[in-house]
């Protein structure tokens, strides 16, 4: 902002026009109104000096010959101010509001000044930085009916926000937004945002960055400082919306972005769209395919029990390190589908990679698959080199099976005796009645029977 323009313009002007050769000042108190003869002649060189010949150090030099003369009331009013013009064309802004202050609390300036020149003290102490004087005068000048334009009202919120008065700040800079409508520049719309942030209105920022949003879709300035807002307030699931509405708009790009994103949906308790998001990224190139990335991948499909999906991304996470523990999640992913040869095969390869936390529990799946497959014997053997808990409860369990199996067995050679002999005992009652009442089988029923109970009798006792 151009400060001298304004002084000179203003000021002077003000100044001046209200001290003219002859002019007629209501002052408080003061009865004389007008010049001398020899005063009035310094007054009206300097005064020439200063608007025709635009000497201002002359100027000067006529005004303090003035100042070194006995001068009334009137005299001594027309001297501060012209003096203040002066000052303030040679760039003496100390001096010059010394001079209009002196003025005021003397009662030299006219009533219809005193709003103008509040004004221009507020411009001077501006000028010179003094914030907390220019905002004093400021204020001073509006209660004295002055009423600030729109390029005014920024003003004042700009200096409130320097002299942290944000509330302050912030009534002017809604109304500069008002008065500016749909017209309003970007600079407008940030210093209200900082300013909503400043003074913990997020409501209000939120709704200003959506309408900045809304004009500007691919900044993604905009889509962090909300997503930031949500953070800072604790509403993580709607700081993912926005997040993921940047992923499906195409404005995340970078790997921790696109890693962000993955662990959002984890974390959010949906591992598939996390493993979606994270293979796609892998194919495309925007993350890197790393063991650990591949891992990650294989979990997430684990977790939403995609084993289908998980399997092959384990198999190519295993060959990249030859990985024990990769290979043992392998076999399990096989175990969980009830492909039990793949199970074997991959859990194998874990146990001579090593690198499993737990080899016992590799040689139950082993033992499981073979079970599964009717390898009973090398089921055992599994579940032996297992030497663990587990081992030792599918040995028992293959025990006890075999055990039913055979007392089965001996429960239908029994009673398969049992009957032959209550066969036999009928066709005996019906030899008594003669042979032709009884019918065929009775023929070979001792043969049947002989042949039953030999074969219960090589089964043992249980």
């Amino acid at each position: 902002m151009n400060f001298r323009h304004i002084l000179k313009g203003a000021v002077i002007a003000g100044a001046v026009s209200c001290l003219g050769a002859g002019a007629a000042l209501a002052q408080a108190g003061c009865e004389a109104n007008e010049f001398g003869a020899k005063t009035g002649e310094i007054y009206l060189k300097a005064e020439s000096e200063l608007l025709q010949n635009k000497n201002p150090s002359a100027a000067l030099t006529e005004i303090n010959k003035l100042k070194s003369q006995e001068l009334n009331c009137y005299e001594q009013g027309a001297v501060l101010k012209l003096g203040a013009a002066i000052k303030i064309q040679t760039g003496d802004y100390t001096g010059a509001v010394r001079d209009l202050e002196s003025a005021l609390n003397q009662g030299y300036i006219p009533a219809s000044e005193t709003k103008n020149t509040y004004y221009n003290i507020f411009q001077i102490y501006l000028n010179q930085n003094d914030l907390n004087k220019a905002i004093e005068y400021s204020r001073k000048w509006m209660n004295a009916g002055g009423t600030p334009d729109r390029d005014g009202m920024w003003q004042l919120a700009v200096i409130n926000q320097k002299l942290e008065n944000n509330q302050e700040a912030l009534k002017w800079a809604e109304r500069v937004f008002q008065k500016d409508g749909s017209n309003a520049d970007r600079q407008v719309y940030d210093f209200l945002i900082y300013l909503y942030d400043a003074t913990g209105q997020r409501a209000k920022k939120a709704q200003l960055l959506e309408q900045l949003l809304a004009k500007n879709p691919n900044e993604r300035k905009l889509w962090d400082a909300i997503a930031g807002d949500y953070f800072a307030g604790d509403q993580e699931r709607k700081a993912f919306e926005v997040q993921k509405a940047m992923y499906l708009g195409g404005i995340l790009t970078k790997e921790d972005e696109l890693m962000r994103i993955v662990n959002f949906y984890n974390r959010f308790n949906a591992p598939y769209q996390a493993a979606r998001v994270l293979e796609k990224e892998m194919n495309a190139g925007r993350i890197s395919k790393t063991y650990e990335h591949m891992e990650l991948l294989a979990n997430l499909y684990q977790v939403a029990r995609e084993f289908d999906k998980a399997i092959p991304v384990i198999e190519e996470a295993a060959r990249m390190n030859n990985s024990g523990a990769m290979y043992e999640r392998l076999g399990r992913s096989y175990a969980e589908l009830q492909e039990w040869g793949k199970a074997e095969d991959a859990l194998t390869k874990a146990l001579n990679a090593g690198g499993i936390k737990d080899r016992g529990l590799a040689w139950v799946l082993i033992g499981q698959s073979r079970y599964e497959r009717d390898d009973r014997s090398g089921a055992r053997e599994a579940f032996n080199n297992a030497n663990n808990r587990a081992g030792r409860g599918w040995l028992d369990f293959m025990r006890s099976e075999e055990q039913t199996e055979v007392a089965l067995v001996r429960f239908e050679a029994q009673s398969l005796v049992q009957d032959l002999e209550n066969e036999q005992k009928r066709c005996k009652q019906l030899a008594v009645l003669g042979e032709e009442n009884a019918p065929e089988a009775c023929a070979t029923v001792e043969e049947r029977l002989a042949d039953a109970q030999a074969k219960f009798e090589a089964l043992g006792s249980t």
